[in-house]
């Protein structure tokens, strides 16, 4: 990690010949010319982004790429999880094929989780792949699917069940996008953000304990330190295990048990991506209770800070209808992690140490899930 003489301060994230950096700091779009005018093919590129962002932060990254004399299109597309589909998939293909694009046109994603899964999965199939570049605009993305290759799209089975490992060429990270955000939006990157101390990094979940509010704040100096440490840690999983063999599973934490959530509610704004992982951790963490991995006093320690900042922790307030054990884990049977038939939960031994697990015996689950259930009513 270094800080540049611009303020900008730049995480290489290792992949031997896709290596790329993470650019983070205020007005880091600003910069986005400068940064990318020696990383590109060719000076030509394609922002794609949503409604929302676009009113925001468009014209500011089309001048400073017009500053670095690179040539750039725009595509809006609607805001929003149900655009990674594949009806938007190929409504943006077309689009990009209608532009002329060629092997050496980069693509840019400008906005959060749904725009860079959604340009990264188009980068890696379009012309048989090309280059693109994340401009993450929401927490949620700037600290996890900008980073690591992931792209992809949902379908009625799931979320990214169709998809590519596709590194960008780059990550511009400006967090001065976060103060456009409401707070909602903030919590759901700050899930994300504990995810990485519950991982591997009690020493940074203790630092969060602290300093958590002041992220959620827009503190500028704690908002900064939460972005590189999680990309770091995200940064260091994914060079060790870049299409998810062992260890890079650890990043899924509370996401086997959050996604079964998202499909229940039918991926409805009623439980954001970010609020579903939180829930996931707990519930994660509940079970790891339930296999003697874990005591209460830890899995409530999560379940408090979670708490205190504004996250969700139980399902009480959920709509999707009518919940049953057999619905969620018909879901979770659904789950990319699901190999011959078993499912595979990232599980914890503490805050801070957590595990791959592929062998649970699905009734422990189930017991886990009823109780949830039965409390929710």
């Amino acid at each position: 990690m270094s800080l540049a003489t611009d303020g900008i301060d730049t995480l290489h994230v290792p992949m031997g010949e896709r290596s790329y950096d993470i650019h983070v700091g205020d007005g880091a779009i600003a910069h986005a010319g400068a940064i990318l005018k020696d990383k590109l093919r060719a000076p030509r590129t394609v922002i794609v982004t949503d409604e929302n962002v676009a009113k925001d932060w468009l014209k500011p990254l089309q001048n400073s790429l017009n500053a670095a004399d690179i040539r750039s299109r725009a595509i809006v597309i609607p805001p929003g999880e149900h655009t990674k589909s594949m009806q938007h998939l190929e409504t943006l293909l077309d689009d990009l094929l209608e532009h002329n694009i060629d092997r050496k046109t980069t693509l840019i994603a400008l906005g959060g989780g749904v725009v860079g899964d959604l340009t990264g999965f188009a980068a890696a199939v379009v012309m048989r792949g090309v280059d693109f570049v994340q401009v993450p605009t929401t927490l949620l993305s700037q600290v996890d699917s900008s980073v690591g290759g992931k792209t992809g799209i949902d379908t009625r089975y799931g979320k990214n069940l169709i998809g590519a490992f596709h590194q960008p060429r780059a990550v511009i990270t400006d967090t001065l996008t976060l103060d456009t955000l409401p707070m909602r939006e903030r919590l759901c990157g700050y899930a994300e953000v504990v995810k990485y101390g519950v991982i591997n990094d009690r020493e940074f979940f203790d630092w969060l304990q602290v300093n958590g509010k002041k992220v959620l704040a827009g503190d500028t100096g704690a908002r900064r330190e939460a972005i590189m440490r999680s990309c770091a840690n995200k940064a260091e999983i994914v060079a060790a295990d870049e299409r998810e063999a062992g260890l890079r599973a650890l990043l899924n934490l509370g996401h086997t048990f959050g996604h079964a959530l998202e499909a229940q509610v039918g991926f409805d704004d009623d439980l954001k991506h970010g609020e579903a992982v939180a829930i996931g951790m707990v519930m994660a963490l509940d079970l790891s209770v339930r296999l003697a991995m874990i005591s209460e006093a830890e899995r409530d320690l999560l379940k408090q800070h979670l708490d205190d900042v504004g996250l969700p922790t139980d399902i009480k307030n959920l709509a999707g209808g009518n919940w049953t054990s057999d619905a969620l884990l018909e879901h979770m049977g659904r789950d990319k992690k699901t190999q011959d038939g078993k499912l595979t939960f990232i599980l914890a031994r503490a805050i801070g140490n957590s595990i791959v697990a592929d062998d649970v015996d699905p009734e422990t689950v189930r017991v886990v899930l009823d109780q949830w259930i039965e409390d929710a009513r």
